[in-house]
């Protein structure tokens, strides 16, 4: 059963730091790319990042580039997103896809806030 759980998310202050982790089973891992996206409340679900299947080729996304870091390690079936300098309009829940699989996780809750 393909499964994605996503974790780290929280709350932080703006500037702050968190790494999001989404562990993946029940498909060979390696060979999919991988994509974050979030959804902040009263707006649409948009892509963050994207990273392929080998981690070789990584894309960010305007609102974060600069900022954020997709990373995996396909010895651990894991998807990470680091988000730096973390600021209010950031606040949404993280989900993980697999892109040719067309599954999601069931998204983890970032919110910045003093």
């Amino acid at each position: 059963q393909v499964q994605l759980v996503e974790s780290g998310g929280g709350l932080v202050q703006p500037g702050g730091s968190l790494r999001l982790s989404c562990a993946a089973q029940g498909f060979l891992f390696s060979k999919h790319p991988m994509s974050w996206y979030r959804q902040a409340p009263g707006k649409e679900r948009e892509l963050v990042a994207r990273i392929s299947g080998s981690g070789t080729l990584a894309t960010l996304e305007d609102s974060v580039k600069g900022r954020a870091t997709i990373s995996r390690s396909n010895a651990n079936n894991t998807v990470y997103l680091q988000m730096n300098s973390l600021q209010p309009e950031d606040t949404a829940m993280y989900y993980c896809y697999a892109d040719w699989l067309f599954v999601w996780g069931q998204g983890t809750q970032v919110t910045v806030s003093s």
